[in-house]
């Protein structure tokens, strides 16, 4: 077992602050994905503090090279991304100018730049930004920039 615990998670043999284990959180229906606060920084982890959920893990230096040496937790982290990937395609309403999934987009942009590389955040950016499109572009500048921003790995 991993002596970190989000590395632990993500490869399936650890639990989060709420003590779930990753195979709990991917079978979230689309409302509790939706209503759910707390798991997305254990997903898609990041070397800042949550500004939403004040107690969520944050990413050492040390603990993101384990990560990324760690097939089984790498392997979780793009479970945790189908997961997210399925719940923008099937629901609309984050398609809107202000919306919390906006962050988590965010997030999810930049934990992909920082563990998978460039090609995967491309990928989901590309989606998002497609959805976003096809829906009129509700989506506000300011969140649109952050998602570019989070792309490019600023």
């Amino acid at each position: 077992m991993s002596q970190y615990p989000i590395q632990a998670f993500l490869a399936g043999t650890g639990r989060d602050g709420a003590g779930r284990v990753l195979k709990d959180i991917l079978a979230y229906d689309d409302p509790h994905i939706e209503g759910v606060h707390d798991f997305i920084q254990w997903c898609f982890p990041l070397h800042e503090a949550s500004l939403a959920v004040p107690g969520a893990p944050v990413l050492s230096r040390a603990e993101a090279e384990a990560i990324r040496s760690d097939p089984a937790a790498l392997s979780g982290l793009r479970a945790a991304l189908g997961r997210m990937t399925r719940f923008y395609a099937e629901t609309d309403g984050w398609l809107r100018a202000y919306d919390h999934n906006h962050l988590r987009i965010t997030r999810i942009l930049s934990a992909l730049s920082d563990f998978l590389g460039p090609e995967p955040a491309a990928e989901f950016h590309a989606f998002v930004t497609a959805r976003n499109a096809k829906a009129g572009g509700p989506v506000n500048a300011t969140s649109l920039r952050y998602w570019n921003s989070a792309l490019r790995g600023a």
